[in-house]
């Protein structure tokens, strides 16, 4: 019995030594795999080294576009077609015969009823662009990068449509309306250099829209429409029409300070400040004022603007020297004896153009003497804003060419009151303002 017993749990409890040795064996299979799949990944990864590691030294050359040969066309398709895939698909490009800029591409698959058809003057390719496409063609052979430009610029965009439906040589009557005009796309690049380019990108925008305004030879109403968006137009037509009787800047008789009898905002308006930075670009780069080139009264206040720590009363002041060496030289352009010294000088296009309304004549290179005397006591009120309304006479009289005795009246004539200190004769401006009532002889 106890022999039975024994053989009953041998065999239900089997030997250990055997469970152990297959697992041994099969540790050994799993350690063999895995050191293969290593050496695997090794070879994969030690082949992408080498691709990454190959390199080309190649010449660049840069084809320009011949006017004479079309660039090539670069189109998409919207749909996801693969015209490569049955390689059985004919591209045609028509070009109109009245506005040869419009480009119509249309490539039609053989055995089938559509047709993919792309403009570049209607749908996508109406959006700004504010890039330049290239097609860049690589020949190993040569180490020889060609670049070329594509057609109009423009990636087409290629739209499936039935075929026979849109005959080529027949645009869509909207397309017309969706075809921007050169104003409107000045205008958009204009918005978009505004909202998303730096401050100098923005600065040199600026000034090429006032040179292009300079060389405008056409009406007032196109230059009023140019400058609408920078210039308040209303301020513009209280400047303009400045007729009045006593023929003197804008003024405010009920004004209790000398700052607002004549307001500085209805003489320089608010457009205008942004092509007043030369003098102050000067100050900041450490220049000097030359007086080749400036007004001597400006020369001799721009060490002012070194002591000034608010920025924004700095460029005020800055922008008032501009606008007086701009006065300046306008006048000396209509004059003999100021020609040659205002020759080479700048004037910019918003203010050429506002000058000219306000104190030139047209068909006239010289200006009248009563438009004259408005331009001097347009001066003469700036003057007294950069002295702190206690002007000496002695310089701005020598840049206007003037006699200080012929200058006295001018400034009377303004409200001003004449003092002498330390022997010099100093303007002020008292307030409220009292004019002089022009005496008249009788005749005998």
């Amino acid at each position: 019995m106890a022999k039975e017993k024994k053989k009953k749990l041998e065999h239900q409890n089997p030997s250990p030594s055997k469970p152990a040795d297959e697992e041994a064996e099969q540790e050994g299979k799993n350690d063999t795999q895995y050191s293969q799949h290593q050496e695997i990944d090794k070879v994969k990864s030690d082949k992408k080294k080498k691709k990454k590691e190959k390199q080309l030294a190649v010449t660049i050359e840069t084809i320009a576009e011949n006017p004479n040969k079309t660039s090539p066309i670069v189109g998409y398709f919207s749909s996801g077609y693969d015209p490569l895939r049955n390689n059985d698909s004919n591209a045609q490009l028509y070009r109109n015969v009245k506005r040869n800029n419009r480009l119509q591409l249309v490539v039609s698959p053989n055995g089938a009823q559509v047709d993919f058809v792309g403009t570049n003057y209607s749908g996508e390719a109406t959006s700004a662009q504010l890039c330049t496409y290239s097609l860049g063609v690589l020949d190993k052979e040569t180490q020889t990068l060609k670049i070329v430009p594509i057609a109009a610029n423009k990636i087409i965009r290629l739209e499936p449509r039935i075929r026979g439906s849109d005959v080529p040589e027949n645009e869509d009557p909207d397309t017309v309306k969706q075809e921007l005009t050169a104003e409107e796309r000045t205008d958009k690049m204009r918005e978009l250099t505004q909202m998303y380019s730096s401050k100098k990108s923005i600065r040199q925008a600026r000034k090429l829209d006032s040179l292009r305004q300079q060389e405008d030879t056409g009406t007032q109403e196109e230059f009023d429409r140019n400058i609408a968006g920078a210039i308040n137009k209303e301020a513009l037509e209280v400047a303009v029409t400045t007729d009045n009787a006593r023929n003197i800047p804008p003024h405010d008789l009920a004004a209790t300070v000398p700052q607002l009898a004549y307001p500085l905002n209805r003489i320089i308006l608010e457009g205008e400040w942004d092509y007043l930075l030369d003098v102050l670009k000067l100050t900041e780069a450490g220049a000097e004022t030359k007086p080749d080139l400036y007004p001597s009264f400006v020369c001799n206040r721009s060490y002012k603007l070194e002591h000034i720590q608010n920025e924004e009363e700095k460029r005020r002041l800055a922008g008032i020297l501009s606008y007086i060496t701009h006065l300046v030289k306008f006048k000396d352009k209509h004059s003999m004896d100021g020609v040659s010294s205002a020759k080479h000088h700048k004037i910019p296009g918003m203010l050429f153009q506002k000058f000219s309304s306000m104190f030139a004549v047209p068909d006239s290179k010289r200006l009248p003497d009563e438009k004259k005397a408005l331009l001097i006591n347009y001066v003469l009120v700036l003057t007294l804003f950069v002295d702190d309304f206690r002007s000496d006479l002695s310089d701005i009289a020598k840049d206007l060419r003037m006699d200080i005795g012929a200058l006295r009246p001018h400034y009377e004539y303004l409200g001003c009151k004449l003092v002498r200190e330390k022997h010099v004769l100093l303007a002020t401006l008292p307030v409220p303002l009292k004019f002089q009532t022009v005496r008249r002889k009788r005749r005998r």
